[in-house]
C-alpha cells in the first residue's frame, strides 16, 4: 500500500489524456489509470485533474499551478513545456526557468512532486524536428528533479514508446497502450504495486503496403497537420473554451490499469 491520499495532477494534453478515449468522447489517460491504481489501495483516495489540451506552460503556471498549491495534495504530478518546445523560436533555457519555478511552488506547499521528461520523438515526423530541443529541456528536467527534490518519470527512456503503436492517429500524443505503460511506469517510480509490467513488448508488426503507408502519411496531413498549423497561424488552441474534466479533488474509486 503506498502512503498518498490526495493526488492533482496538472499540465497539457498528455496530461489530461488525449489519445486515450473513453466513453462519450472523453479522455481516460495515464493519470486517470494512476489514480484508479492509487485508489485501489487506498480507500477515500481523492484526485484531481486540471490539465487540458493546447496549453503552453505559462498557462499552466497562472491557471494551474496555484490552485494545486492551494489545495496542496500529497502529490502533483506536473509535465507542461511540450507545445512550447514545437512553437517556432521558443527558448528551451526560458521554458525551464518557468518550469522551475512551477516545482519550486509546489514543493513549497507541501506537496512532493512527480514530473516527466519528453519522449524521444524520433518515429514522428512533425515531433522529430525538436528532438534537439526535447533532449536539452530533459536535461534541465533532470536537474530541476534534483534540485528541487522530485521525482522522475523517464520517458526518453522508455523503449516501448520507440514503437509507433504506442502512439495515436495524430502522431503527437499516446495511444491507449501508451497511456497504459506510462501510468504502469509512473506507479513504479512511485512505489505503488501494480500487477503488470510496462516493459512488456508489444507483438511483432505486421508491414503495411508501400500504397497503405502514403495513404496513411496523406490521412494525417489533412486531417492532423493543416488543421494544426492552421491554429498556429491564428493564435487558437484546442483547449478553447474547455474545462477541466476533474477541476476539484474528489474520492476517486475506478482502477482502469
Amino acid at each position: 500500500m503506498h502512503g498518498w491520499e490526495s493526488l492533482v495532477a496538472i499540465g497539457d494534453s498528455f496530461t489530461e489524456g488525449m489519445g486515450d478515449d473513453g466513453p462519450e468522447g472523453s479522455c481516460v489517460g495515464w493519470a486517470d489509470r494512476l489514480a484508479g491504481a492509487m485508489a485501489g489501495q487506498r480507500p477515500g483516495f481523492q484526485y484531481a485533474n486540471l490539465a487540458l489540451r493546447g496549453k503552453m506552460l505559462r498557462e499552466i503556471v497562472d491557471e494551474q499551478v496555484p490552485l494545486a498549491a492551494e489545495n496542496a495534495p500529497d502529490l502533483v504530478t506536473i509535465c507542461g513545456g511540450g507545445n512550447d518546445l514545437i512553437t517556432p523560436g521558443s527558448d528551451v533555457d526560458e521554458v525551464a526557468d518557468m518550469f522551475d519555478g512551477a516545482v519550486a511552488r509546489l514543493r513549497a506547499a507541501g506537496s512532493e512532486v512527480l514530473l516527466f521528461t519528453g519522449p524521444d520523438p524520433k518515429v514522428q515526423p512533425l515531433l522529430r524536428r525538436v528532438r534537439g530541443k526535447v533532449g536539452i529541456y530533459n536535461g534541465h528536467l533532470r536537474a530541476i528533479a534534483e534540485r528541487r527534490g522530485a521525482r522522475v518519470v523517464d520517458l526518453w527512456s522508455m523503449d516501448v514508446l520507440h514503437d509507433k503503436r504506442a502512439w495515436c492517429n495524430d502522431r503527437l500524443h499516446f495511444s491507449s497502450d501508451g497511456h497504459r505503460r506510462i501510468a504502469l511506469r509512473a506507479a513504479e517510480v512511485l512505489g505503488v504495486p501494480v500487477t503488470e509490467d510496462w516493459r512488456e513488448p508489444l507483438p511483432p508488426e505486421v508491414p503495411k503496403p508501400w500504397l497503405r503507408l502514403r495513404q496513411d502519411d496523406l490521412t494525417w496531413t489533412t486531417t492532423h497537420l493543416l488543421p494544426w498549423v492552421a491554429r498556429q497561424i491564428r493564435g487558437e488552441s484546442l483547449g478553447d473554451g474547455l474545462l477541466p474534466k476533474r477541476p476539484e479533488l474528489q474520492p476517486y474509486e475506478t482502477a482502469l490499469l
